[in-house]
């Protein structure tokens, strides 16, 4: 099921129309237009009532440019979109505050809802509970037992929702959210939900307007449940339909390979949707054996020629600490993304004058973890590539500057 619009309303407005309200809204402190993803309402849920918008003003996040990454890889016009820049520290936000807002509309009603509910491999539920506090719902989300980092496990705890941590992977606890969501009484709040890509659809529009209106060449992003690329591909294609842009970027998703059954699919030609139990991987939000949004995502895939590609532990490790050598924090799964589009440079797929962007799904600071364990030589199937390790010396000036001369002979 996916919330469809009417177009022949939306065209009522001409391309030129709707780029110059978008670009109006950016930043404005007029309710509720300031977020990134309500600036675009007409686009979303047009017939929301103003008073239960539930916003942070999520959205807006910068595309920066990684012109010293893009230095090392021949590839000038490298860009990161920088999702984690977000109110809970993930692109997940921008579905959550379309779900709960509507939610609330629906409660206001007479809905017999009584709670929102999700599984989750962390970022869902940090940004379900965030916005589900701010909308006074009780919200309830299910992890898999010691299968999120820390700093993930707090956001939903801190924000007041009841969290269930189950003796299951992820495949499990959804299993188990849609056993309970089934009467109307507990809302269904996982990627699955159509509201949730109406939300994420807005990094499309977001990433055009930030290129004055032009699509890049490729996006590259990660690929576990594949809400994520269902949504990027969805906001293309809407703002095609109204043109506003006349062609569609390449779309790339990039698994963890030891959790990539989208890309075993792509190795069948879609001819068999593959299941299976995933891995534990330092992608750990993309550690998904039975990915939810499959048909939406090969959709996506086929109508923008794109390509499914996986990336190892060692390779995904070493890129992500060779991205943060560049002034950037990224996070295991920008890191696999990253790791796929060294693959297809490599390769040549992708052409080193073509305009990428890598979609960044979450702040680094959530994985911790994984990045003290990479510059402690403490992972394995990994080959420390890029390390940098803590000095503990002595408070003695003459060792001091011995060990900084080394450090900058090194550098240099």
């Amino acid at each position: 099921m996916q919330v469809s619009h009417d177009l022949k309303v939306l065209r009522q407005r001409g391309p030129q129309a709707w780029k110059q309200l978008m670009d109006t809204r950016v930043g404005s402190t007029e309710w509720p237009y300031g977020s990134g993803v309500w600036g675009m309402r007409e686009w979303v849920v047009p017939d929301l009532y103003d008073e239960n918008v539930v916003s942070m003003y999520e959205g807006n996040s910068n595309l920066f440019w990684a012109e010293r990454l893009g230095d090392k890889l021949n590839v000038p016009n490298l860009w990161v979109k920088l999702c984690g820049n977000s109110h809970t520290g993930s692109f997940k936000d921008l579905g959550m505050t379309v779900l709960v807002s509507v939610v609330k509309q629906m409660m206001a009603n007479g809905s017999p809802v009584r709670a929102v509910a999700c599984a989750s491999t962390g970022d869902t539920s940090a940004a379900l509970a965030a916005y589900a506090a701010a909308a006074g719902i009780p919200a309830i989300v299910f992890l898999p037992s010691d299968r999120v980092s820390r700093a993930q496990l707090i956001q939903p705890i801190a924000n007041g929702a009841h969290v269930l941590a189950l003796e299951t992977d992820f495949d499990g606890c959804m299993r188990i959210v849609r056993q309970i969501t089934q009467d109307n009484s507990i809302y269904l709040a996982n990627s699955m939900n159509s509201l949730r890509i109406e939300g994420q659809k807005t990094i499309a529009v977001e990433i055009v307007r930030q290129f004055d209106w032009e699509s890049p060449d490729w996006i590259v992003m990660p690929a576990g449940n594949l809400g994520n690329i269902s949504a990027l591909y969805k906001g293309f294609q809407l703002m095609k339909d109204l043109d506003i842009i006349s062609r569609m970027p390449r779309l790339v998703a990039a698994q963890a390979a030891r959790a990539n059954p989208f890309y075993q699919s792509f190795r069948n030609g879609f001819k068999k949707k593959v299941s299976l139990p995933a891995q534990s991987t330092l992608a750990s939000a993309i550690q998904i054996g039975n990915p939810v949004s499959y048909e939406k995502a090969v959709q996506a895939i086929q109508n923008t020629d794109g390509i499914v590609e996986e990336a190892s532990e060692d390779e995904l490790a070493n890129a992500g600490a060779l991205a943060d050598r560049s002034g950037m924090y990224t996070c295991p799964h920008t890191a696999v993304a990253l790791a796929v589009l060294f693959k297809l440079l490599q390769r040549g797929t992708i052409e080193p004058e073509k305009k990428v962007v890598v979609i960044s799904t979450a702040h680094g600071l959530k994985f911790t973890r994984a990045k003290l364990r990479y510059h402690q030589g403490n992972l394995d199937e990994v080959e420390i590539r890029h390390s940098n390790t803590l000095l503990t010396l002595a408070a003695d000036e003459g060792t001091v500057r011995t060990a900084i001369e080394r450090k900058l002979e090194a550098h240099a």
